[in-house]
Order: C-alpha cells, then sequence, then structure tokens
C-alpha cells in the first residue's frame, strides 16, 4: 500500500474471495475466521513484535466511513500533539455516537476532555471525562500497542472494559496523552454485525442474538474487571497511579 501502510483485514463471516472486485485486494492481508471479533484477530495476529516495525496501529471497525480522513494528516497531529493513544472524531450529524468525548469538536485539532454540567469539568481526571476514548476506531503508538496487546485477554473475545483502563497504556498522562483528532474525523455507521440474524423473520420465541451478544459481552466485562482487581491485588510491587473511582459509564 503506499505512504508507508500495510493493511490487514480480518473477516470474521467467512467472505474473502468477494472482495476481490478492488483494485487493491491483492495488496493487503485477508485472515478470515467465522463469528471472531476484532480484538480476537489482534490477539493473535498483531503481537507487537511482529508490527514492531510500525509506528502505529489502527485497529477499526468496519463499519467507519472514512470520505472525509486523511491517515497521513491524522499522523502528523498526533505525533504533533504527543498522543499516544487516539481516535478521529465522530461526525455528530451522520454518526452513531455512544459518548460525548467522541463527538467532532471544532475549536482546534485536538481535543482531550469533555464537558457536562454535574459531571465532567476542568478538574475532572478519569473517563469518560478525560484520558479515554472509544475502540470503534481507536490508533495506538508502537509503545501503547505493547502495553494494550497484553491487556487483551485471549477468552474475552468482545474486550468489553478494556477501553476505560487504556490510560494505563498512555506512556504517561492519560489527560495528556490521550485524545481525540478533531481535524481529521471519520463517520460512525454503528452497523451491528455480530449476532444478526440471516435476513430471515424473527419467530416469535427465536432466541434474539443481538441480546446473547449484549448479554455475553456484559459477563465479560464483570470477568475482566475481577482479573484485573486479582492481579493488582496480587501485586505488591504496583502502585495505582489513577487510585481515583472511575464514573460509571453507560454501555
Amino acid at each position: 500500500m503506499p505512504c508507508g501502510f500495510n493493511v490487514m483485514l480480518f473477516h470474521y463471516d467467512g467472505i474473502v474471495d468477494a472482495w476481490k472486485v478492488f483494485e487493491w485486494n491483492d495488496q493487503v492481508v485477508h485472515v478470515s475466521a467465522i463469528n471472531q471479533t476484532k480484538w480476537w484477530f489482534a490477539k493473535r495476529f498483531l503481537h507487537p513484535d511482529i508490527v514492531a516495525g510500525y509506528e502505529y496501529v489502527f485497529l477499526w471497525d468496519e463499519d467507519i466511513g472514512v470520505e472525509h480522513f486523511d491517515p497521513l494528516r491524522y499522523i502528523s497531529i498526533v505525533k504533533e500533539e504527543g498522543l499516544e493513544i487516539s481516535q478521529p472524531a465522530l461526525d455528530g450529524n451522520k454518526s452513531e455516537v455512544h459518548h460525548q468525548i467522541t463527538a467532532r469538536g471544532r475549536r482546534g485539532n485536538v481535543h482531550r476532555r469533555t464537558y457536562k454540567p454535574g459531571e465532567c469539568d476542568d478538574s475532572s481526571t478519569t473517563p469518560p471525562c478525560t484520558g479515554w476514548i472509544e475502540v470503534m476506531a481507536p490508533v495506538f503508538s508502537r509503545p501503547a500497542w505493547r502495553c494494550v496487546w497484553y491487556m487483551i485477554q485471549n477468552d474475552l473475545i468482545h474486550a468489553w472494559g478494556l477501553d476505560i483502563q487504556l490510560g494505563y497504556c498512555a506512556q504517561g498522562d492519560r489527560t495528556k496523552n490521550i485524545g481525540i483528532v478533531d481535524a481529521e474525523y471519520v463517520i460512525h455507521h454503528g452497523l451491528p454485525t455480530l449476532g444478526e440474524p440471516s435476513g430471515k423473520k424473527h419467530q416469535v420465541n427465536a432466541l434474539d442474538m443481538r441480546v446473547e451478544v449484549r448479554r455475553q459481552s456484559y459477563n465479560e466485562y464483570k470477568i475482566f474487571r475481577r482479573r484485573w482487581d486479582r492481579a493488582a491485588a496480587a501485586d505488591e510491587c504496583w502502585t495505582n497511579p489513577y487510585p481515583e473511582p472511575l464514573k460509571p459509564i453507560a454501555r
């Protein structure tokens, strides 16, 4: 691929040959595994030693619109701002925006915090007010990715809970080294894919797979939190740089 980028497509639906209609198809790496998520793929195929030759890792969902996005300018801004973990801002008019901090601002190239009466202000130091991104379109520096990769759990494929711990991989102050890039923004279409029915009408008592996916995600979040808490308690040499309790984050 041009401009020093290499692309790897993770196929969770088994459809690979259909991509041959794109002229760039033979220039990218295709990896296929049915019904897996990007975190499952990333844990197995993006080991930090394997991607050590790259300055940044873009680990994006498949429903990101990039019509207004220039990756080279994005990297230039990230370097200038010293962001170790970042994401492009979301076009608030055309995107599914789950959290206010990810919505595009128009006052500068980057923002690192959001403001919400009674919840987020200049004194806030925790997610979701600052030091935080979502994980639909994250971009990690080389050292940040090495840290994040080890956080990803092999058996927790939805990775719920990982986002609020990313600050530990920010290579310093998470309120400074994590940010949203407004100058280069994307559209998050919010297309549900995991658990989607195969085009058939739901029968009255049919299992709603989307509900099951969400239930499994919540269960994995609880498991992840328990593992984190146990590991932190077991390491007597570790001092938590962020002891302040997190604010509740709706999911």
